[in-house]
């Protein structure tokens, strides 16, 4: 349902929040959340248009979150890559479609379910849940962590 762009978003931002403490090289962020690096960049620069990363250059540089994690919803990233598209008017341009013909209703209908879903639910809950697996990426693989493969 959701693009791919959406998606690697998702993942990203989700790796950026699990920890604060420190900006992540582009190299990490793609390893750790398994977007390809080539694709990371302009997932990477949608997020920055949109003010929810921030970058910097040079020595200890990288991406961070550009807020509180309980400030950015679901819907928030996925609007900032790949933003849901409601259905207006008659997407066929059809002159005797003066409103949306009922299969459009519908589908407009399941839009905007997704929409509220998705603005329902912070990053933060999310890395908040107790399920024991761990949201969109694998951070307890973050550089430096016992279990990471770069510290053995």
């Amino acid at each position: 349902m959701l693009p791919k762009t959406a998606e690697y978003a998702l993942r990203t931002i989700a790796f950026l929040a699990s920890d604060v403490s420190q900006a992540a090289a582009a190299d990490v962020i793609a390893k750790k959340t398994q977007v390809p690096r080539r694709y990371l960049h302009k997932v990477l620069q949608d997020l920055v248009r949109a003010e929810l990363v921030s970058s910097r250059s040079g020595p200890g540089g990288g991406y961070s979150l550009a807020c509180g994690a309980d400030e950015v919803t679901i819907l928030d990233v996925v609007n900032a890559v790949a933003p849901l598209e409601r259905i207006r008017h008659c997407p066929l341009g059809l002159a005797s479609h003066t409103s949306l013909c009922p299969l459009h209703q519908e589908l407009d209908r399941a839009y905007e379910a997704t929409e509220t879903a998705f603005s329902r639910v912070t990053i933060g809950e999310l890395l908040r849940s107790t399920s024991s697996v761990i949201p969109l990426c694998d951070v307890s693989l973050l550089p430096g962590d016992a279990t990471s493969p770069e510290s053995t």
